[in-house]
């Protein structure tokens, strides 16, 4: 089995570039999905894992910030 390796020849996007990117919207779909794990902590009663999820979340939302800021001055 033969591995091609992309650098952005076929998608016309660097891998830096493709890696940031991805980077971005995983942390954003992480603060979206941790939104509803921390909801049903919540409706459990369970405060502590209700706030491991809201300082994940947290995290998630500072990497978005920081991949948006990166992609803002790159591309």
């Amino acid at each position: 089995m033969t591995t091609t390796v992309e650098r952005g020849s076929i998608t016309g996007t660097k891998d830096a570039q493709y890696d940031l990117l991805w980077f971005t919207q995983i942390c954003l779909s992480n603060a979206l999905r941790l939104e509803t794990y921390a909801a049903d902590a919540e409706r459990d009663g369970d405060l502590e894992l209700h706030d491991l999820f809201r300082r994940a979340q947290t995290e998630s939302r500072k990497g978005a910030e920081q991949g948006k800021q990166l992609l803002r001055n790159r591309l």
